[in-house]
């Protein structure tokens, strides 16, 4: 159970201390665990250690702000919360604590299809921005449908996830034995069809039945026709899909790779980045998930090309420690450690930190 903030708590890998000593093995094998080796997950960190910052003096910082927009959505600074499963397994009250969270310090919450509260619900009682994430998985009219629902309950867009048509490999989950506990449930999804096993025995069920209703590029573009909403595609990692995202009408991409959850030895999501940014030119704005533990890693994908970033993991930590209150205390912590990093560089604004942010890159 949650409870008040730590006092030893002053940064992200702190709320991660504390989680990983209260949550069950299982559980926090699944918060935890990556794809097969991990070598993605431990990328993403270290790729975003290897870059170094340009410090500058002397900048006028008399008007210094981080506020920003993406997509119409007024932030106060440029991180969302990214779209988390299942965040019953943390707290009891799962997204809408996160909702609350976010809403205390003015940020956008991203809420996942494998939600454990409506939808509907969420948004009824989040004074946050709200996009909607959606798995594609379950077919075209499915998707139609919880697309519906998010329009009608005022999402401000929708984050169509497109790197995960099958799980990626989780050892750790697999060692740890996990199973969804019986009360988190996917309730958004109750009552859809999913995949169905094809495989005889000693066949593999991935290209027998697992894949038959995995969304493809057709897919995209008859959901572009059939919403309003903006459309963000999230999981492109390569500059060639981002190409493609932007000719079937995508409104954003999100530069991820499913923190290192999916496909394991995929490049760093902030390399991905400089690849997807410099074909993108800034036709459409990119956010940048994965590895965000700090306000200079911010700082430095925005320099790099982002518009925003989003943070996942990190609000689990923070949800298993002190529920809402350790959510804003996260975004809190941030936004502290961005407008340090801004005021170190010379930068005053967002629309301020570019490429020369960054050392050697003038």
């Amino acid at each position: 159970m949650s409870g008040p903030v730590p006092p030893d708590v002053v940064c992200a890998a702190d709320y991660e201390r504390h989680a990983r000593e209260r949550l069950p093995a299982d559980i926090w094998a699944y918060i935890a665990g990556a794809g097969a080796d991990g070598l993605t997950l431990t990328r993403n960190r270290a790729a975003f250690d290897r870059i170094e910052l340009a410090g500058r003096v002397l900048a006028d910082m008399r008007q210094a702000s981080t506020a920003t927009t993406f997509l119409g959505i007024d932030l106060p600074f440029p991180l969302l919360i990214a779209p988390v499963a299942h965040q019953r397994l943390v707290h009891p009250d799962g997204e809408l604590a996160s909702a609350l969270g976010a809403a205390s310090c003015g940020a956008a919450m991203c809420v996942s299809t494998l939600a454990g509260t409506t939808l509907e619900d969420i948004a009824a009682r989040a004074a946050a921005p709200l996009i909607f994430q959606l798995y594609m998985q379950g077919g075209r009219e499915a998707a139609l449908s919880l697309v519906r629902r998010a329009e009608e309950a005022g999402y401000r867009a929708l984050m169509v996830t497109v790197d995960a048509p099958v799980n990626g490999v989780r050892n750790d989950e697999q060692r740890a034995g996990f199973r969804l506990p019986a009360h988190v449930r996917p309730v958004n999804i109750e009552g859809m069809a999913g995949p169905v096993s094809r495989a005889r025995p000693g066949e593999s069920p991935v290209f027998k039945g697992l894949l038959d209703a995995a969304p493809r590029w057709d897919d995209i573009e008859w959901l572009r026709g059939r919403t309003s909403l903006p459309l963000i595609l999230k999981g492109i990692v390569h500059p060639d899909d981002a190409e493609r995202a932007i000719g079937l009408g995508a409104d954003a991409v999100a530069v991820s790779n499913h923190g290192g959850r999916t496909l394991d030895t995929l490049p760093a999501s902030i390399d991905a980045l400089k690849a997807v940014a410099a074909r993108v030119e800034g036709r459409v704005p990119l956010l940048l998930d994965g590895g965000i533990r700090r306000g200079t890693d911010i700082l430095k994908a925005l320099a790099l090309g982002a518009r925003a970033c989003m943070i996942g993991q990190p609000v689990m930590h923070a949800l298993a420690v002190a529920g809402p209150v350790g959510v804003v205390h996260l975004l809190v912590i941030l936004r502290a450690e961005l407008e340090v990093a801004m005021a170190l560089t010379g930068r005053a604004s967002i629309d301020a930190i570019d490429p020369a942010t960054i050392w050697g890159s003038a």
